[in-house]
């Protein structure tokens, strides 16, 4: 299978189906050698590949995340930048599963930020929120837990009304009850 076939295998049907999305994660896992071939696919000229591709390869990265680790500038850089929201939905799961260290994580919160802030609506409630929590779960020093809080807390610098509370969200605890 060839990124050929990654891509076929990800084009057409309905749009609102994954394709074979889950076939190709079991490649990749099978094969990681495979994993770059997966990634190009978010950069395709076909709006389903770019999604289908990003679901398969979030779900790759929540089960071997070190098979992202040496794409962090390139999530960052090149797939922050791609104006789809399905996408930047996969992308704020990816950046809460791949370990971070302070810089990457700093341009991961600003690109979160600008998510939030921007007009990918669906993204506010479900995957950020999704995101802060795995980010939250996961085991890190103090200082890396207290920027998502003070982000959550009080919004971003100089954008009143821009906290996650401000917005209308209510804290959800690690049972998924409001809390």
């Amino acid at each position: 299978m060839s990124k050929l076939f990654f891509e076929e295998a990800l084009r057409g049907g309905d749009p609102r189906s994954l394709g074979r999305a889950e076939e190709i994660v079991g490649v990749v896992l099978k094969d990681p050698r495979r994993v770059d071939e997966l990634f190009e696919c978010q950069f395709s000229d076909d709006e389903l590949v770019r999604m289908r591709g990003s679901d398969a390869l979030e779900n790759v990265c929540r089960q071997r995340p070190d098979l992202l680790e040496p794409y962090i500038d390139r999530l960052l850089v090149q797939v922050s930048r791609i104006e789809q929201t399905s996408v930047q939905w996969h992308l704020a799961q990816m950046l809460a599963e791949i370990p971070l260290d302070g810089r990457d994580r700093r341009r991961a919160i600003a690109i979160l930020k600008r998510n939030l802030l921007s007009g990918y609506e669906n993204l506010r409630s479900t995957e950020l929120g999704n995101a802060r929590r795995a980010w939250e779960s996961r085991a890190q020093p103090k200082a890396c837990h207290r920027r998502p809080n003070s982000v959550w807390e009080s919004g971003v610098p100089g954008i009143p009304g821009s906290s996650l509370p401000g917005l209308g969200f209510r804290r959800v605890s690690s049972r998924g009850t409001a809390g």
